[in-house]
């Protein structure tokens, strides 16, 4: 079997493959995809010298798994963004169907596109209405954001090629044009398996990470952001002010748990970026969404039903006891921390709207640093 934990699909080193280590046990892809049935895909859109965009999709149940919500949470620490959605998962708990990342103005395109791809695949669930989750951070530096280069068409086949399996990184789907630690980033993901008894449950996190100033970026104890302070071409640029961008963290757990609970891994994200050594920029909007994909049909039960109807039924949903949950509260952190630095390590130079050059992530020199902390060890 591959090694996907070093190594990226396209053959690209991941961050164990240059030489981080990190606390935990992750899944066979070390992927949000870990957890089983989560299909993940992507649609990269790169035209000429000023479009470096695309779109990332997640259904959490698999695309024939619509029809089931799963236990949801939400949390914003801070709300310079946009997620589609979280006000029914606020009230209820739930949601249904897939979750489409993006840029900041297609956002609507998105919305739209996910209710016409339900209406096609799954037009008994899209009679009614639809609240479908998007969620945006913000590539005008790379991307020539405001040509609108996304279309509907984009957003259904990113959710048709949805699949199992290892995940691509870095400047890919609706990473494509996003910049971390005023670096290249984009896509990142990692997981943790987690015992619990005799059973075992899987932890996927997956960001899509645009935040960060150079001199922030910690990793592993280590100042790199300091280290490799020069070349930084962002800093020099009017466009935004430093540290701004945003990030979308996803927390995926096949582990039985309530919505609170899951809201409760949500808040978790932030302590996994703090790791990484941002303090969250005021034009940063970081909003979390974490979800269960346990206890199938269990808020849906034999179809929806009305109360006093004759069939009418009362379910129940199994959960872990709020006392046992610091070993899943770790697993977030720590994959969180891993996702952020894979999608600086896989990363290349990009260079793109109006010129505009976003430097790679210098594994090379960061391998040579490491080893020489090593060798004086």
């Amino acid at each position: 079997m591959d090694n996907f934990h070093d190594i990226s699909p396209d053959g690209r080193a991941r961050a164990r493959g240059v030489g981080f280590h990190f606390d935990g046990t992750p899944g066979t892809y070390n992927s949000i995809t870990d957890v089983e049935g989560l299909e993940f895909g992507l649609k990269t859109i790169v035209r000429g010298t000023s479009i470096r965009t695309g779109v990332t999709a997640i259904h959490p149940r698999g695309r024939n798994g619509l029809a089931d919500p799963v236990a949801a949470g939400f949390h914003s620490q801070n709300g310079n963004g946009e997620m589609t959605g979280v006000s029914w998962i606020r009230e209820s708990g739930t949601f249904s169907g897939p979750i489409v990342l993006t840029n900041t103005h297609s956002v609507g395109i998105a919305h739209a596109g996910v209710i016409s791809w339900t209406v096609k695949h799954h037009p008994d669930v899209a009679k009614v209405w639809l609240l479908p989750v998007v969620g945006e951070t913000w590539d005008g530096y790379l991307n020539d954001i405001n040509s609108h280069p996304i279309e509907e068409s984009d957003i259904i086949e990113c959710l048709e090629a949805a699949d199992t399996g290892p995940v691509l990184e870095g400047s890919v789907g609706g990473g494509t044009g996003m910049n971390c630690y005023e670096f290249k980033g984009g896509n990142g993901t990692s997981s943790r398996l987690v015992n619990y008894g005799s059973r075992q449950f899987t932890v996927g996190a997956f960001v899509q990470a645009n935040f960060g100033t150079r001199e922030e970026l910690t990793i592993a104890g280590v100042p790199f952001g300091k280290i490799f302070a020069t070349d930084n071409p962002m800093r020099a640029s009017v466009v935004m002010p430093p540290g701004a961008g945003s990030c979308i963290g996803l927390v995926a757990t096949d582990a039985p748990l309530l919505p609170d609970q899951c809201r409760a891994l949500a808040r978790r994200v932030s302590l996994g970026l703090a790791r990484t050594g941002t303090t969250g920029s005021h034009f940063s909007g970081d909003l979390f969404l974490a979800f269960s994909t346990a206890n199938v049909g269990a808020f849906t039960p034999g179809g929806v039903t009305f109360f006093g109807a004759a069939n009418a039924k009362i379910d129940h949903l199994d959960f872990l006891p709020w006392g046992n949950l610091d070993p899943l509260y770790e697993a977030v952190v720590q994959a969180v921390e891993e996702a952020v630095v894979n999608a600086l390590v896989v990363n290349q130079e990009m260079i793109g709207h109006l010129g505009h050059r976003s430097p790679g992530f210098p594994a090379s020199r960061v391998r040579e640093h490491l080893e020489t902390m090593g060798s004086a060890q």
